[in-house]
């Protein structure tokens, strides 16, 4: 397992298909905006479905802060499709179905390796990681975590 990705590190360069079947390059998102990429196990499950729901519902404040909001998960095209419209998500949906991204991020796995980590990094417009929330369990967390780190950022 590669080294975990943390706070003052340069976001790893990665390019993967987004819930409409289209590939996406952070680069080309790199240096224009700020950068919430939140990594979670699994579409339509309580916890994840909880996570989208809280960052669709705080979408304004994130759009107003300058940041793009990505979650990523081993899931397929379709199956991000299929969660994006269930559940009205208006942010981009990328299918690590390799978990090669995961691996580059050094995101952990929880009990026993069996369910892949969640976990929130906050990039800047520079491309510098300002922010890592790690947390299973606390999933509306991310979002509040997510927007104070980008407050602090910019002050």
């Amino acid at each position: 397992m590669s080294k975990s990705i943390e706070v003052g590190d340069q976001c790893p360069l990665f390019s993967l298909k987004d819930q409409e079947g289209k590939a996406f390059n952070i680069e080309e998102v790199l240096g224009k905006e700020n950068i919430i990429i939140y990594f979670y196990p699994k579409d339509d499950t309580p916890g994840c479905t909880k996570q989208a729901c809280s960052f669709r519902d705080a979408f304004e404040d994130f759009t107003k802060a300058d940041a793009k909001v990505i979650g990523i998960s081993s899931d397929n095209e379709e199956s991000h499709k299929k969660f994006a419209q269930k559940h009205q998500l208006p942010f981009t949906l990328l299918a690590d179905t390799q978990k090669s991204v995961r691996k580059a991020f050094g995101v952990p796995t929880n009990l026993l390796g069996l369910i892949p980590g969640r976990v929130t990094y906050v990039v800047d417009k520079k491309g510098i990681v300002q922010g890592v929330f790690n947390s299973q369990m606390k999933v509306e967390q991310h979002v509040d975590e997510a927007l104070s780190i980008l407050e602090k950022a910019k002050s």
